[in-house]
C-alpha cells in the first residue's frame, strides 16, 4: 500500500514568470487584465490587476483558475446547464467562462491560471502566453 506521493509543484519563481508573460500578451492586445495563479489545490500563489484592468474581473478570474485546478481542464468545458447550479452550489468559486486553463508539465497538473477583464478570447490568449512562458502544456479545446 502507497501511503505518500511526490508531487509537482508550481513555484513562486515560475508564477511570476508566468504573470510577466500575461502582462506583456495583455499590453500587446492593448486589454489591461487581472490574471491569478493558483496551485493544483486552488491555493492563490500570484494575482495581478493591471491598471485599468477591471476590479470586479479579479473575481472571475479566480474562479477561472480555481475551477481549471479543480477539473484539469479550461473552465469553459464546465456544461452550460451545469453552470449556474454549480457556481451557486461552490459559492462562485467554479465557473465556466472562458479563460481558465490548467497548468500541467509533463502531464502532471500543478495549477490553474485565470484571467478576466477581456473578451473571452482575449483572456484565453493571455493564459496561453503565460503557460507558454514555463513550457507547459496547452491544453485542447
Amino acid at each position: 500500500m502507497e501511503l505518500t506521493k511526490s508531487s509537482r509543484q508550481l513555484t513562486h519563481e515560475g508564477a511570476l514568470l508566468m504573470l510577466w508573460a500575461a502582462v506583456g500578451a495583455a499590453d500587446g492586445l492593448r486589454q489591461p487584465q487581472c490574471v491569478v495563479i493558483v496551485d493544483a489545490s486552488g491555493v492563490t500563489i500570484g494575482s495581478l490587476r493591471m491598471t485599468g484592468a477591471k476590479f470586479l474581473s479579479l473575481k472571475s478570474a479566480s474562479a477561472k483558475a480555481t475551477t481549471a485546478a479543480s477539473i484539469g481542464r479550461p473552465s469553459d468545458m464546465i456544461p452550460e446547464s451545469a453552470r449556474s447550479a454549480i457556481g451557486l452550489a461552490t459559492d462562485g468559486q467554479v465557473t465556466g467562462l472562458r479563460g481558465g486553463l490548467p497548468i500541467r508539465i509533463d502531464g502532471d497538473l500543478v495549477g490553474g491560471i485565470g484571467v478576466g477583464s477581456g473578451t473571452g478570447d482575449q483572456d484565453y490568449d493571455v493564459a496561453i502566453a503565460a503557460l507558454m512562458a514555463i513550457g507547459a502544456e496547452i491544453p485542447s479545446t
